[in-house]
């Protein structure tokens, strides 16, 4: 079964709000086996929802709506698709009575526009709303399947679990199951990547495989659809070992993984301590460590050594260092995180140090050079980057460069 979901409010269109209903409802029609092809989202008014609900209409067997089920003149998704569909309006009585006492538990007086609420087209099956005062609606019209759901999300996920996935299942019975891998991978570009695996590209039927760039990685989504939970995954499984086996720790992490817990894991399975020296970063490496529960267990402490005094005085960087090679240079990356170590006893130390710009560089060193070195049971490593972009954009990737410098050599431990 084709679906397209279609989001309403002209909100959405200015950027006013984040469409969080869409991602919502196209994951978990996938998990029942539905095909979501389709979104499109059109702002409140009549004359263009006529003609995206038309255009739904003829190429998706369910068109699923969310928002325009409210009080106001504004909210009018109901009225045009009964205009569509030639039906006339009436009051739905005892959708009438459960907005009256959702008032009345909240001792509120109702306005008298949400009784539009209770406005519905001739033949719907009315959905009540436990979360709010909009009530739901399905409308079958031949073979085709139209579902209102409300804007707000916590409504419309509410009425989605406890209605439309049952009546789903009742009327097209068992669709399987579509369920995606994302593997997360880093130092390849998309170009790079998609020549490894050109050939299985190719050769895609089920399951699919998709590139999508982010910054500083590139997903690869693997998308299985089975008769079963056990079977998309088996499909999934099968895939991801092949391009496994050709990427090898280019892939880092799985699905939700980051950077900062893989290493997090990574550090707590071999019972390893760390601490940063950061002076590009200005800390932010730290913070994204620090993202992940239970990182106490492994970061012992870190330094914002930002100027030079700090880098000599609390990271323990050789005056005569800074002087001969700079703040930004090999020797002084390699001082900082062998300083760290010795400074926290840790059983790693990892520093930062650069040019983010758009200030502060030379002809010899321009913004986006960065050194990161770690220091550690494996001996001392430093490596020259030259990132570009912004100055968060630099810094980010310092980060995700460091994170994943770590996470190799804690590998080789």
């Amino acid at each position: 079964m084709i679906v397209e979901i279609v989001t309403t409010g002209t909100e959405l269109l200015l950027g006013q709000i984040i469409n969080t209903n869409a991602p919502y409802l196209a994951q978990r029609l996938n998990e029942l086996g539905f095909n979501v092809l389709f979104q499109s989202t059109v702002g409140d008014n009549r004359e263009r929802m006529a003609q995206v609900l038309t255009t739904a209409l003829s190429r998706a067997d369910i068109v699923i709506t969310s928002g325009g089920l409210g009080p106001t003149q504004g909210d009018i998704t109901k009225e045009v698709t009964a205009g569509l569909l030639n039906l006339p309006m009436h009051v739905h009585e005892p959708s009438v009575r459960r907005i009256e006492l959702f008032f009345e538990k909240r001792a509120a007086i109702m306005p008298s526009n949400n009784l539009r609420q209770a406005m519905m087209a001739k033949g719907a099956i009315v959905l009540d709303n436990d979360r709010g005062t909009a009530p739901g609606a399905i409308l079958e019209t031949g073979d085709k399947t139209i579902i209102h759901l409300p804007g707000p999300p916590y409504e419309l996920e509410g009425m989605f679990e406890a209605a439309v996935v049952p009546y789903l299942q009742q009327r097209f019975g068992l669709q399987g199951i579509i369920l995606s891998r994302v593997l997360k991978t880093f130092e390849i570009g998309e170009s790079s990547l998609e020549d490894e695996i050109k050939d299985l590209i190719i050769a895609q039927t089920n399951p699919t495989i998709a590139l999508l760039a982010q910054s500083s990685e590139v997903l690869i989504r693997i998308t299985a659809k089975g008769e079963s939970k056990e079977a998309a995954l088996a499909s999934i499984d099968s895939i991801e070992r092949k391009i496994r086996e050709r990427l090898g720790d280019k892939i880092f992490a799985v699905d939700e993984e980051t950077m900062e817990s893989v290493v997090g894991k990574m550090l707590t399975a071999k019972q390893l301590t760390i601490a940063c020296a950061e002076s590009c970063t200005g800390g932010l490496l730290t913070s994204r460590i620090t993202d992940v529960p239970g990182s106490s267990d492994y970061l012992l402490g870190s330094v914002v050594c930002y100027s030079n005094e700090i880098k000599v005085a609390a990271v323990k960087v050789g005056a005569d260092i800074l002087a001969e090679h700079g703040a930004v240079s090999e020797e002084t990356a390699k001082a900082m995180c062998k300083g760290i170590r010795q400074q926290f006893n840790t059983d790693i130390g990892l520093g930062t140090t650069g040019i983010a710009g758009p200030g502060g560089a030379t002809t010899e060193k321009p913004v986006g050079l960065v050194y990161i070195a770690v220091d550690g049971p494996a001996g001392t490593k430093c490596y020259k980057n030259e990132f570009s972009g912004s100055r968060e954009k630099i810094k980010y990737r310092t980060t995700q460069t460091a994170l994943n410098i770590l996470r190799k050599y804690i590998g080789t431990l």
